[in-house]
């Protein structure tokens, strides 16, 4: 009983298979098949090798949302060189409120020498070149995002050199924490004396002819430093041409939580406007001299996540191109034959000519072949 029962299964199962097995003795091959054959073959292969380079890419995936956090402190990274000796000029930063000055003892004034070495000129050169290319191709910051690792660093590399010459520049550089509100961060001549209407600085003190705010910002950044970012301002050389010289930028910080496969950070993406001019207040154009980095956040936070394609997703793809090869090809085959056979037999038929008509005696013709012919001896 057991026995009949699975004959009977295996019965049903045969009758299920939509894969039928032809004899090999009713298959007749041809050369048009064989060569259609190689060209889906050919195809397929092709196909597959690029789908499996878009398998292993990644891509970068954004998304908006309001920025709710207002109570934490927004982390402000500078490397700044100024053309001037340190104890000349002062750095700190003031709020939208103009009344609370945030505290610069994070920043460290180094005495250093203006001009780059020869491989910091190169270093330098190279950036300038990212910075025009990312003008240029905004999708090459998706790149950049994807290939940043802690263990890279994108900071100017130190003199190669020893030189003798006497520093005559300030390397002001270090980070700061202020209120994730609009604030200015500057620059200028004298040290920063706070009081209770705001602060002022001690230029009185200072030669008027040794004014030079020819500036380098290395880099400049806002929240996490993640190293191997490069921020729109790295590699910035501006050179003055009057003593009494502002240059300003207007920059806006974009909350961003990066996410890829080699790092998780939270820091801040930003766009900025430049402006310079020259203070003359004969002419009407007013104000001090210095570096004014006028800041404001964004109310939007932007999360980026690299994302790869699933297993299932880039299988499910091989099978739709293995399969569409297959049915697509042995489809233009079958037309491609029918399409000739109709040609070829049109030509067959066109081939042969019509009979001669055979005449009577009476006059009428024979249009007909005859169909048997008696042969008498």
């Amino acid at each position: 009983m057991r026995r009949l029962n699975r004959k009977k299964t295996l019965s049903l199962v045969k009758e299920l298979d939509a894969f039928p097995k032809v004899p090999d003795s009713y298959v007749e091959t041809s050369a048009s098949g064989g060569t259609v054959s190689l060209i889906a073959f050919t195809t397929m292969a092709l196909l597959t090798i690029m789908e499996f380079s878009v398998y292993q890419d990644t891509w970068m995936k954004y998304e908006y949302e309001v920025d709710k956090d207002f109570s934490s402190k927004l982390r402000i990274n500078i490397d700044i060189t100024v053309a001037m000796k340190c104890q000349y000029v002062g750095a700190d930063v003031l709020d939208l409120a103009e009344t609370m000055v945030a505290s610069a003892d994070g920043l460290v004034y180094e005495p250093v020498i203006f001009d780059l070495s020869p491989q910091q000129k190169e270093w330098q050169r190279m950036l300038q070149l990212i910075q025009s290319r990312l003008q240029e191709e905004h999708s090459l910051q998706d790149v950049i995002f994807k290939s940043a690792f802690t263990s890279v660093s994108t900071a100017l590399p130190p003199r190669e050199d020893d030189s003798s010459q006497p520093p005559d520049a300030c390397r002001i550089h270090g980070h700061l924490y202020v209120n994730k509100v609009a604030g200015n961060f500057h620059i200028t001549v004298g040290k920063a004396i706070p009081h209770p209407r705001g602060h002022a600085h001690l230029a009185a003190l200072v030669n008027h002819d040794s004014y030079n705010f020819s500036h380098r910002i290395d880099h400049l950044s806002f929240g996490e430093l993640v190293p191997g970012i490069i921020n729109p301002l790295d590699g910035t050389e501006k050179v003055a041409v009057d003593h009494n010289q502002m240059f300003q930028y207007f920059i806006t910080v974009v909350p961003t939580k990066l996410h890829t496969y080699k790092i998780s950070a939270d820091t801040h993406q930003f766009s900025v406007t430049e402006r310079e001019r020259v203070i003359n207040h004969a002419a009407g154009s007013h104000g001090v001299s210095g570096i004014f980095m006028k800041y404001d956040l964004s109310s939007l936070m932007v999360t980026v996540t690299e994302e790869h394609m699933p297993f299932w997703q880039f299988f499910v793809r091989l099978c739709g191109i293995v399969g569409g090869i297959f049915s697509t090809t042995g489809m233009l085959h079958g037309i491609g034959k029918f399409i000739v056979e109709i040609i070829y037999c049109r030509f067959r038929l066109g081939s042969y000519k019509p009979v001669s008509s055979v005449p009577f005696e009476d006059g009428h013709t024979d249009n007909h072949l005859p169909l048997l012919e008696n042969n008498t001896h």
